[in-house]
């Protein structure tokens, strides 16, 4: 939100009231409290009134600093609120004659004596602060507002903020974190995160689950801001020294990701969204999937599974599917797992809708009515997870589905969340429930999924998200368009939710809206299979290759033709063959909350050129990728310095430099860094021990040592590889049988 016009002037009806001088300060040795008044005191008789602003320094971890800064002292709880793992810090103290400061591991804030100024620090070094009257309580014709200005440099960049479509470098910007579903061509989003990224190296997180409006470099130019409504704002500063540092020490505030099933990197295939389908369809599309040879994992029933009308009922058309226990026995038998489409909406129509309205489950108005409206299905009201019995409710109705045979669930919506005339259960605010609300959902969800199958059997394919999202993985990047700017923009928004932490992600393969040509459909594959996970669906069309542009037919295969059946067969068959080295990255993810798929800034930060890239991206450590966008299949990819290896053909290529090339549809810009040790295995299924019958592949090594790990994530064994002039040895500490080394020099 903008308060000011321009450089002197506040919007009409706006009064300014930013931090201007220190007049006291207590410390009681895990909180530094200081007083401040929002002009400069020249006589006591200034002091007879106010506003006075507190402001109050603690620290919930190692290399983190809370701020909390208020006008009006509110001491009752204010919910929901974002569950935080916090380890509380003594904070270190120093008073000089000129400043006090507070110290918490390597992060550290400055107060000024006097005039105020608000400086953080990280291992010494200056990485922002908040200037005279730069914070600020605010009174406008909508009600009190806090403010915070946090320096921005002349060379600093911003990322983050959730999932965003719009462009990845946030300067000039502004973005409100407030949920909807917009699509992908849009400055609105799905999952929205009150956290940004600076490549300074440190983060920012306010801790509200409401509305938090950004204005980076957008009002003050030189200035990152954020307000939130009401009496009190809250932040971190996230220490880090670098973005993936920052990244995993705000996960540990939050929460890192569990470890997705093994199955769950294989392809899905969706039967997608408004299409005609039953038991016969589905299988003609499995089979058809087996004919031509390409390995399928997960078979999705989006919402026509259920009758029309009566989303959510959570039983199966009769019409459609009249023995739909038998149905998922024979879809196990084929060695898929399956997936059926919910969310937390019940119909009128539904015949739980009542039981579920006399029970409290659903959310009702201040009048003690139901709140409904028609917007998705006539008459529908909203599963109020705040009641614990709603909850369980909702959970055993899932529960049933499980015991039938569906092993996972994709949680559709959760963003259109009502925000007045609402009473929730527990008393939460409604404001602040509108983000929070996908959490409760999401997490009601995950977590009877890991009760049934087990710890490290529950998994998710989720829309919406807040903080702590990343806690119940997968999340996908919403309805985008089949176009390459629409591919571009979800490349965009997942490369900013992984700044958020968000580890495990994917994408509607060719597009939701419309149906691709077979030109796009075919560089979305090699998109769609170089992502952590993998789906094709779509809209109103079937998204089996052979739809697109007829492929070969399954008699006669060759595998040397670049239809979509034949691009689809070879990138499943590749992804598969990188499992071992995927999972070996997906354990590192759960244990630092680091994303596997992430920015070219997390992983080059001393690279300027690296600080902007938008249209490639690396699928963890060892594998950088870029997509190719263009119809003429050209592309362009940066390679930071070093020597790194083509994937597909094996040609070395130096980099520092941009490397522009023609791509057929069996390939795309896939690089692998020097000194790399990068393990495969079989390319048949997605699911197999990755620590035996593997190849352990080395890149002009130096000396580096890779873990492999099984289907379940135990880890098995490491290798170490090291270069002894041109001789190259390798160490195996473990069981990892029938290992095979190749050395690419």
């Amino acid at each position: 939100m903008k308060f000011t016009d321009g450089f002197w002037m506040a919007k009409p009806g706006v009064t300014v009231h930013g931090c201007a001088e220190i007049r006291d300060i207590a410390f009681s040795g895990d909180k530094l409290t200081a007083f401040i008044s929002p002009f400069p005191v020249s006589h006591r008789g200034q002091t007879l009134g106010g506003p006075l602003l507190t402001l109050e320094i603690t620290a919930p971890r190692p290399d983190i600093l809370g701020v909390k800064l208020y006008h009006y002292k509110d001491a009752m709880p204010k919910e929901p609120a974002f569950e935080l793992f916090c380890e509380p810090q003594p904070l270190a103290f120093e008073e000089t004659d000129s400043s006090y400061t507070v110290r918490a591991g390597a992060m550290a804030a400055t107060l000024l004596k006097g005039r105020y100024a608000l400086i953080f620090s990280y291992s010494g070094k200056p990485v922002t602060r908040s200037d005279f009257r730069q914070a600020a309580y605010l009174t406008a014709p909508d009600g009190p507002f806090i403010r915070e200005r946090l320096d921005l440099g002349v060379d600093e960049y911003i990322y983050g903020l959730g999932e965003r479509f719009t462009p990845f470098v946030k300067n000039g910007q502004s973005v409100d974190i407030w949920n909807e579903d917009g699509g992908t061509a849009s400055d609105i989003a799905y999952k929205n995160i009150p956290f940004y990224l600076s490549s300074k190296g440190f983060g920012v997180f306010a801790d509200h689950p409401e509305r938090v409006s950004y204005e980076i470099a957008s009002e003050a130019a030189s200035r990152v801001q954020f307000s939130v409504a009401g009496e009190e704002l809250r932040y971190f500063v996230i220490g880090g020294g670098s973005v993936k540092k920052a990244v995993a020490n705000y996960c540990a505030l939050t929460g890192k990701p569990p470890l997705p099933p093994a199955w769950s990197f294989g392809l899905w295939l969706s039967t997608s969204f408004t299409t005609d389908y039953d038991e016969q369809t589905v299988n003609s599309f499995i089979d058809g999937m087996a004919e031509r040879g390409i390995p399928l994992s997960v078979f999705h029933y989006d919402c026509f599974w259920m009758k029309e009308y009566e989303w959510c009922n959570f039983t199966w058309d009769a019409a459609m599917f009249p023995e739909p226990a038998a149905m998922l026995k024979r879809l196990h038998e084929k060695g898929l797992r399956v997936c059926v489409w919910i969310n937390s909406y019940i119909g009128q129509k539904s015949p739980l809708f009542d039981e579920a309205a006399e029970k409290h489950y659903l959310l009702r108005k201040t009048d003690g009515t139901v709140w409904q409206w028609d917007r998705w299905q006539p008459g529908m009201g909203l599963v109020d997870f705040t009641n614990p019995d709603a909850a369980a409710w909702f959970a055993a109705k899932l529960e049933a589905l499980a015991d039938m045979g569906v092993d996972c669930f994709k949680t559709d919506f959760g963003e259109r969340i009502p925000t007045e005339g609402i009473a929730w259960f527990d008393g939460s605010d409604p404001q602040r429930m509108h983000n929070y609300y996908t959490f409760l959902y999401n997490q009601t969800v995950h977590e009877m999924l890991e009760r049934k199958k087990g710890k490290g059997g529950g998994v998710l394919f989720a829309r919406s998200a807040t903080v702590g999202g990343q806690r119940f993985p997968v999340h996908w990047g919403g309805d985008c368009e089949a176009t390459y700017a629409a591919m571009a923009e979800t490349l965009r928004g997942g490369l900013s939710l992984a700044l958020g932490g968000f580890a495990f992600w994917s994408h509607d393969i060719s597009g939701f809206e419309a149906t691709a040509t077979p030109d796009l459909y075919k560089r979305w594959v090699a998109f769609g299979l170089f992502s952590t996970h993998s789906r094709l669906h779509g809209s109103s069309s079937y998204r089996v290759p052979w739809n697109f542009d007829g492929g070969e037919p399954p008699q006669a295969m060759s595998g040397s033709g670049q239809t979509c059946t034949d691009v689809l067969r070879h990138f499943t068959k590749v992804k598969h063959s990188l499992m071992p080295y995927l999972y070996a990255q997906a354990v590192k993810a759960t244990q630092t909350g680091v994303p596997v798929m992430r920015p070219m800034v997390m992983e080059y930060p001393d690279d300027p050129l690296c600080l902007t890239l938008d249209r490639q991206y690396m699928l963890g450590d060892s594998l950088l990728v870029a997509p190719v966008f263009h119809e003429d299949g050209h592309c362009d990819v940066y390679l930071p310095d070093g020597m790194f290896t083509n994937f597909f053909t094996g040609e070395v290529v130096q980099g520092g430099r941009l490397v522009r090339g023609i791509y057929n549809y069996m390939t795309l810009p896939a690089f692998i860094p020097e000194n790399t040790l990068l393990a495969m295995g079989r390319d048949d299924c997605a699911e197999y021990e990755y620590h035996e019958n593997i190849t352990v592949h080395a890149y002009q090594l130096t000396e580096q040592t890779v873990e492999l790990y099984d289907k379940s994530g135990n880890l098995r064994a490491t290798v170490t590889g090291r270069a002894h002039g041109d001789e190259v040895t390798f160490q195996v500490d473990g069981d990892a049988p029938n290992i095979k080394f190749e050395v690419h020099k």
